[in-house]
């Protein structure tokens, strides 16, 4: 991209646009990254006073021009669009994100929209009232950037949450996003955290690395800059870590506690064989918009009334 440094009066934003949409041709949507490069850098996120501006014919400066170019290279090389700006959209949050701590993604939502529906829908006919989330107990493991974890405590205001993380990388950013919110954060193993509320917990979500190591993932992006540690589950199959978190929920689980994990689409056999075996019963899959199932719901059975 080329600044017209001849003209004082700068360069008008809607041609410096087309230019950066051109020069991120290769990326999956030229536009409408190029689009929210610019709001991040001129108009605090804002693409509505972005569209504004570009409209009314507002010129930039070449200093601005410049700034606005690198950020295009940078995301024309296939780093991050999150990375860039250092935050991601996450069920109508803004969560805070870079290198070191894997993207969230919007499947994921479907993980926390399917828990809320559960837990929503346990405590109001427990009680006839909302306040009854407030006894609720619920921890996300592996939760990365603190994505389920932040969504389900901005949704359950009142209900106890924790979260729990290993990687030092990804922590600054888990912090940044949970402490606001009041939720718990523990740094540590996953599969050996919390034990002292062993057996207390009325949900257990996770959304961890599942990927099988010859599954690559296509996209640079994820491939080059998500954690190896958030992405494959180890084995053959990537089944290893979704395997011991799947044991590790039902021991955290209290009788009648809900466990919600994500994983790969090609997984689902050998999820729900899975779930069966660790223990959990009325199995299910959630599958996404495409129909291809992304997540498996189970519950820890409630020990048999004794008979009279």
């Amino acid at each position: 991209m080329k600044v017209n440094v001849h003209d004082p009066r700068g360069e008008e934003l809607a041609q410096v646009l087309t230019r950066a949409t051109a020069a991120l041709a290769q990326v999956p949507s030229p536009r409408v990254d190029a689009e929210l490069l610019a709001a991040h850098l001129l108009y605090a996120g804002s693409r509505s006073r972005l569209h504004h501006a570009a409209l009314m014919g507002e010129r930039l400066t070449p200093d601005q021009v410049a700034e606005y170019e690198a950020l295009v290279a940078r995301r024309a090389s296939r780093e991050p669009l999150q990375h860039i700006t250092g935050s991601a959209p996450f069920y109508r949050l803004e969560l805070s994100v870079g290198p070191g701590v894997f993207v969230p993604r919007p499947e994921t939502e479907l993980l926390v929209e399917e828990a809320l529906k559960v837990l929503n829908a346990r405590t109001k006919s427990a009680s006839g009232t909302e306040s009854a989330t407030g006894a609720l107990r619920i921890v996300d493991l592996c939760t990365g950037s603190g994505a389920i974890a932040a969504a389900i405590k901005s949704e359950l205001p009142n209900a106890q949450v924790f979260a729990v993380e290993l990687s030092e990388e990804a922590i600054p950013y888990t912090r940044k996003n949970l402490e606001p919110l009041g939720v718990h954060l523990v740094q540590g193993d996953a599969l050996t955290a919390l034990p002292e509320l062993t057996g207390t917990f009325d949900a257990v979500l996770s959304n961890p690395p599942y990927i099988p190591p010859a599954n690559v993932p296509a996209d640079p992006e994820a491939a080059l800059h998500d954690p190896d540690m958030a992405l494959y589950g180890g084995g053959e199959d990537g089944m290893q870590m979704p395997s011991a978190i799947a044991a590790r929920a039902f021991e955290l689980l209290a009788p009648g506690g809900l466990f919600i994990m994500e994983h790969d689409d090609t997984q689902e056999e050998a999820v729900a064989k899975l779930l069966a075996r660790v223990g959990f019963e009325r199995c299910y899959p959630v599958r996404d918009l495409n129909n291809r199932p992304r997540h498996s719901v189970g519950y820890k059975p409630r020990p048999l009334e004794p008979l009279d």
